[in-house]
């Protein structure tokens, strides 16, 4: 049983949904940069790789904010800050599986997608992390290594780096950010206890983060139709980008008027019905 519950916890360092999330970003990197069938085994060392070495960033994470997160009530029931799990145990776990995974991708895959998923294992970890507590920039800090794994499916297929790549990372990451700011927006105080210094704790009135918000759903409305401009994508997803461009875009209009806890729920809520909608236009109507 005491096994049992070390896996479990083991597991929740990683932080399944997250990882999930990069592993479905990578995929749909991959398909779109496929010239013909799939290579369903490189496939599954891409995912493979990724996967460990998302997982072990994300508990990397998770022991280096161990004692922030224990000041926070969302967090204060993580493995970590509840005791459960040594920070040895989660420091020698996370290490051990961000290493293999980058060893195998630089081995079966190809040395350029390893070196990106390193380098944003060590932007989330070495950049994003301690910025937090520094600075409200840290936001867009951490969005570029969220936005790495699309790019990291399509050199795995391609080996090598392009506008339709860029594309994809810029997507990605716009996205990123009016979904890290209505969740900070939500859990404000929580963050502030932890000394988070994300925009929505520092901005109290919430105009600075409204803008921010407008423009970034505007931003990403003109980059989303690039992949068609770049014959990526047609005329499907291009009229399916533009309505959900157009909706995600009010949503974030919405709380930049308002500025209240429930719109910026709504934005959230939003913003994981966008991107999952976006990428599967995209598989659909890939050219």
């Amino acid at each position: 049983m005491r096994s049992r519950a070390v896996f479990a916890d083991l597991w929740e360092l990683t932080k399944p949904g997250i990882t999930g999330l990069v592993l479905i970003t990578t995929v749909v990197g991959f398909y779109l940069g496929c010239a013909g069938s799939v290579d369903l085994r490189l496939l599954f060392h891409a995912l493979l790789g990724t996967g460990l070495l998302a997982a072990g960033t994300n508990a990397l994470n998770q022991y280096a904010e161990r004692d922030a997160d224990a000041q926070m009530k969302r967090t204060k029931r993580r493995p970590l800050p509840a005791g459960r799990l040594r920070p040895s145990t989660a420091l020698i776990f996370s290490t051990g599986i961000s290493v293999v995974g980058t060893v195998h991708l630089a081995l079966v895959v190809n040395p350029l997608t390893a070196a990106l998923g390193a380098a944003a294992l060590v932007m989330y970890i070495f950049a994003y992390t301690p910025l937090k507590q520094r600075t409200a920039w840290c936001t867009v800090v951490g969005a570029v290594p969220g936005a790495i794994p699309p790019m990291m499916g399509w050199t795995a297929v391609t080996g090598e780096l392009g506008p339709h790549a860029w594309v994809l990372f810029g997507i990605i990451f716009l996205w990123q950010m009016p979904h890290f700011y209505a969740i900070a927006w939500l859990y404000r105080l929580d963050y502030a206890r932890a000394g988070f210094l994300m925009l929505p704790v520092i901005d109290e009135e919430g105009r600075r983060t409204a803008r921010q918000i407008v423009l970034y759903t505007l931003a990403l409305v003109a980059v989303s139709v690039s992949t068609t401009v770049l014959d990526l994508t047609g005329a499907l997803y291009l009229v399916g980008a533009l309505t959900l461009g157009v909706g995600f875009f009010a949503l974030g209009l919405q709380l930049a008027l308002s500025r209240t806890g429930a719109h910026a729920r709504r934005l959230f809520l939003g913003s994981i019905v966008y991107l999952p909608a976006l990428l599967v236009l995209m598989v659909m109507d890939k050219v």
